[in-house]
């Protein structure tokens, strides 16, 4: 059978200097070929690489520009991967689902597998290609703005185009995740978010007159849902274009009597709440400032008053293993993030609080279902959002980034949980 090229993405240099292609090295090109046929070795995914095939068959990973491709898994092997497909060095056999082709690559990450990636020599020869998250990433005030902003900020109007319609940039909550991925679709996201954002109020106990502080609102769909059941609202994030909007959208609810925005660090915040809800925010908050953000949704909690964190999380080995390192996602998605381990949850708000965390739902498989649907949103929005000023590497780092979150949860390499915060 002839096999189908794709036509291959070239980057605007200028635009995205990082994706130049990187000076050659044979010593480095040959240490990537290397640990690609030590990975290929159970791999139920096929890499097409200088016309030879790697792997055991399955999803197809067509790599066009071989030495490019080599030589930026040799640089940084936390970025080089995704860069490379930035780039256009390689791309997914036509008809072939992005997400499917990294789900054989994510499950090998999960903690009981990874001793099976490459042989003990090669692993302590990691860190030559291994990269340290950079000291202007650091989460102190200032810094944490700027990363934040890096994201959230990037352009209301795109984020409105591929998200439901109350702008919840977080799991859903749907009512079957053993539904066929291919069947997710639009028009069940929105009444998933609105179960997720009923399921943490409901966890939290908030009802008519309840004070709830919300940290990192988002474009205030949390906030908004609480008003509505009658809650008097502080809701807080430091990404200023998403405040403008967040307070649009709470006028255009009828609820601005019952809900404050505030362009406001989580450090800054005053005042005791009945409830105080975070949801996806702690990844934003890096694990030098975790202990500060369990003590101030401590300080905030009123007596008897209760907190729920939405989180995403991976196995504490990983965690460990991986928090030191400047990944993809990282760089070019959220600077300064790091995704914590339920146990270091638990074990911060035990040795630096006086809270109890609990983890009440799972929602790893709801997350794959809500990526998916973004992605194809994204893919089919895409006319819209170029012509806000996005070129195609930006589409296909948004597109790499949702597939790869989605192969992600569906491997368990990730998973995203609601924790219970009470106070011991």
């Amino acid at each position: 059978m002839t096999d189908l090229i794709p036509a291959v993405h070239e980057p605007a240099t200028e635009t995205w200097p990082s994706l130049r292609p990187p000076r050659s090295n044979p010593v480095r090109r040959a240490g990537a070929l290397t640990a690609i046929r030590f990975v290929a070795r159970d791999l139920p995914a096929t890499i097409v690489l200088d016309n030879r095939r790697y792997g055991l068959g399955g999803p197809v990973m067509r790599v066009h520009r071989g030495g490019a491709f080599l030589d930026r898994l040799g640089q940084d092997a936390g970025s080089g991967f995704g860069e490379a497909y930035l780039a256009g060095d390689w791309d997914p056999e036509p008809g072939t689902d992005l997400a499917d082709l990294l789900m054989p690559f994510a499950e090998r990450f999960s903690s009981d597998r990874d001793s099976h990636l490459l042989p003990k020599w090669a692993q302590s020869l990691r860190w030559l290609v291994t990269r340290s998250q950079p000291g202007d990433h650091e989460n102190d005030r200032a810094g944490a703005r700027e990363n934040v902003s890096r994201h959230y900020d990037l352009s209301n109007a795109m984020f409105a185009e591929f998200l439901d319609p109350s702008l919840t940039y977080s799991a859903a909550l749907f009512e079957n995740t053993e539904a066929d991925l291919a069947t997710a679709s639009y028009e069940e996201l929105s009444a998933a978010q609105l179960r997720k954002l009923d399921s943490i109020l409901d966890a939290a106990g908030v009802r008519s007159g309840s004070r709830v502080l919300d940290i990192g609102c988002g474009w205030a769909s949390l906030a908004i849902r609480a008003a509505q059941r009658g809650a008097w609202v502080t809701a807080i994030t430091i990404a200023s274009q998403q405040a403008l909007l967040a307070q649009r959208r709470i006028a255009d609810a009828g609820v601005s009597d019952r809900v404050q925005v505030a362009l406001r660090d989580y450090r800054d915040q005053i005042g005791e709440f009945d409830a105080v809800l975070s949801v996806e925010m702690i990844e934003a908050v890096g694990e030098k400032y975790w202990p500060v953000y369990f003590d101030a949704i401590e300080r905030r909690l009123a007596p008897g008053g209760t907190a729920v964190v939405q989180a995403i999380v991976m196995p504490h080995e990983r965690m460990l293993a991986t928090r030191n390192t400047f990944t993809w996602v990282q760089k070019y998605i959220f600077p300064g993030g790091l995704i914590p381990s339920v146990q270091v949850i638990e074990q911060v708000a035990t040795e630096h609080t006086g809270l109890r965390a609990e983890v009440i739902r799972h929602l790893g498989p709801d997350y794959a279902r809500t990526l998916r649907v973004w992605r194809n949103r994204f893919i089919e929005r895409w006319p819209h959002i170029a012509d806000l000023g996005f070129d195609g590497t930006f589409r296909r780092m948004w597109e790499f980034y949702l597939a790869y979150s989605e192969a992600g949860f569906r491997a368990g390499y990730l998973d995203d949980v609601q924790l219970l915060l009470t106070k011991r």
